[in-house]
C-alpha cells in the first residue's frame, strides 16, 4: 500500500512540485513527431507538456521553437502567431519571438524603444533526433546530454517513425503496465493454446504461456531497475526468464522481436493525461523509406486514430474508449480470449489503466509478490524525487551512457543465475546476437 502523500508525490508534474521539477531535469520527447512540423514557416502546433501550454514552431532556417502559450504583453495565444523570418509574430501588436525566446521586433513601439530588449517569452530548447523533438524544460543553461539509447544514436535510416499511443490517466499508472510481466498471462491471453483465426479483429494476438504463475526477481540498477518474470518451460527443469528495464524517469525496454531494438517513453502531458512513444530502430539495415517516415496506426483495424484537432488532448486516440467500453466482447471473452478487449496497439492497457481513474488510488491497493517490480520503480521514482528536493541528481540526468542497455528473453538451466548469465544481453554494446528464444550462451 502506498501512503497517499507518496501518491501525490510521484504522480504531480506541474512546475513547483517535487517530481516535476526532477524531470525538468532531463530531455524530454515533447510528443511532437518532426512530420507535425513538416517544413520552415509551417503552422505552429499547440503542446501540452508536464502541465504547461506551449507552442512549436519550425523558424525559417528549419530550427524548432519551443514558447509558452502566452504571449508577454498581453496574453494572447501564439498559435495563432505569424511563423515568419526566423521567428513567431503575435497577431495581437505584432510582437515577435525567435526560437530562443528573445523578442526580436516590436512594431507596435517607437523605432527609437529599446524596450524589446528587455522583454522575453519563456522558451525551451530542443533538438531533433530520427524524426522525434525533444525538449529541455530545466533551469540549467546547459542542458545536460540527451539520453544514448540506441534509437537516438542510429542512422536516420535505421529508425522507424516513432508511434504514438494515448491514455487518459496519470503517466505512472500508464507506465506500470509495462513494468508487470504477469498481466501478460491474464490481460493479453487467449483461453487456450491454439491461436484463433486472424480474422477475429484483434483476437489472433493473444498471448499464451504454459506457465502463468512468473517469480518476480527484481534488481536495482543505477540507471533505474531491471526484472526477469521467470517461468518454467520444459520437462528438463529449464527456465524461461522475460527481461524487461526501467530507466529513469519514464522509460521501459521489454522485449520485442526480429532484428530490432525499442523503447517506450510514458510523457506526461499533465496529471491526467499520458502519451505513449514507442521507438524501434534496425540494428542490422536501413528501414524502407514509407516505414521511416510514416506514422503507424495502431488502430487501422479499428478504423484507424480518432480525427485530430488543434488540441493536444485529441491527438492520438482510440476509437475504442471509455464511451463505447473499449469494444469489449463478452462473446469473445467467453469463448477466445481472457479480456474479451481487442489487442489492438495498447487498448486492452489503456482499458484497465483508465478504468483505476484519472490518478489511481494507490493507497487502496493488495499488492501481492506479483508485484515486485511495480513496488521497485515506485520506490526508484520516489527516492529520485526526494533526493533532487535535496538538490542531489539522479546519475542518468549526466550520464547517457546509463541508457545503454537492452531487454532480453533467455532460456537457462533451473541452477543458473539468471542476472550474471544474462549480463552481455542486457548490453547494447557487446555484439551478443539479438533474437528471441536464444539461450545465454549464445553470442
Amino acid at each position: 500500500m502506498l501512503h497517499a502523500n507518496d501518491n501525490d508525490l510521484m504522480c504531480r508534474v506541474g512546475a513547483g512540485t517535487p517530481m516535476g521539477d526532477m524531470l525538468r531535469e532531463y530531455w524530454i520527447p515533447a510528443t511532437v513527431p518532426s512530420s507535425l512540423l513538416p517544413s520552415p514557416d509551417c503552422p505552429p502546433i499547440r503542446v501540452r507538456l508536464l502541465g504547461e501550454d506551449l507552442i512549436a514552431f519550425r523558424a525559417t532556417s528549419g530550427a524548432i521553437g519551443m514558447v509558452a502559450n502566452a504571449c508577454p504583453h498581453r496574453g494572447a495565444s501564439l498559435f495563432f502567431g505569424r511563423n515568419e523570418e526566423e521567428g513567431l509574430r503575435c497577431v495581437y501588436h505584432g510582437w515577435k519571438f525567435d526560437v530562443t525566446g528573445a523578442c526580436v521586433d516590436m512594431p507596435s513601439e517607437p523605432a527609437e524603444s529599446n524596450f524589446k530588449t528587455k522583454v522575453r517569452v519563456k522558451a525551451y530548447p530542443c533538438v531533433e533526433r530520427n524524426g522525434m523533438v525533444w525538449t529541455y524544460m530545466g533551469s540549467r543553461e546547459v542542458p545536460p546530454p540527451l539520453p544514448a539509447f540506441e534509437f537516438n544514436t542510429a542512422p536516420e535510416e535505421q529508425c522507424y517513425h516513432p508511434g504514438f499511443v494515448f491514455y487518459d490517466c496519470n503517466w505512472v499508472q500508464s507506465m506500470e503496465g509495462d513494468v508487470d510481466s504477469s498481466h501478460i498471462d491474464y490481460l493479453h491471453s487467449r483461453l487456450t493454446d491454439q491461436a484463433p483465426p486472424e480474422e477475429q479483429v484483434g483476437f489472433g494476438q493473444a498471448m499464451w504461456n504454459k506457465d502463468r504463475t512468473p517469480a518476480l526477481l527484481t534488481r536495482p540498477m543505477e540507471y533505474g531497475a531491471v526484472y526477469a518474470a521467470q517461468r518454467l518451460w520444459d520437462e528438463d527443469g529449464r527456465y524461461h526468464y522475460r527481461i524487461a528495464q526501467f530507466l529513469m524517469p519514464f522509460y521501459t525496454i521489454i522485449p520485442g522481436s526480429g532484428p530490432t531494438v525499442a523503447f517506450n517513453a510514458w510523457v506526461p502531458l499533465d496529471d491526467d493525461h499520458t502519451v505513449q512513444i514507442s521507438f524501434r530502430s534496425s540494428i542490422r539495415e536501413p528501414v524502407a523509406t514509407d516505414r521511416r517516415e510514416h506514422i503507424s496506426d495502431p488502430y487501422t483495424r479499428l478504423g484507424g486514430y480518432l480525427p485530430m484537432t488543434s488540441d493536444p488532448l485529441s491527438r492520438w486516440r482510440s476509437p475504442a474508449n471509455a464511451g463505447n467500453d473499449y469494444l469489449i466482447s463478452y462473446e469473445n471473452q467467453r469463448t477466445v480470449m481472457f479480456s474479451g478487449i481487442p489487442r489492438e496497439g495498447k487498448l486492452q492497457d489503456i482499458a484497465v489503466m483508465e478504468s483505476m481513474g484519472a490518478v489511481a488510488p494507490r493507497p487502496a491497493e493488495h499488492l501481492g509478490r506479483s508485484d515486485a517490480m511495480i513496488l521497485l520503480v515506485r520506490r526508484t521514482l520516489l527516492n529520485a524525487a526526494r533526493a533532487h528536493s535535496t538538490e542531489e541528481l539522479h546519475p542518468t540526468v549526466d550520464n547517457p551512457q546509463l541508457y545503454r542497455v537492452r531487454s532480453a528473453e533467455v532460456i537457462l538451466p533451473h541452477e543458473a543465475d539468471w542476472f550474471e548469465a544474462t549480463t552481455l544481453n542486457r548490453q547494447a554494446d557487446n555484439g551478443v546476437r539479438l533474437e528471441n528464444f536464444i539461450t545465454a550462451e549464445v553470442v
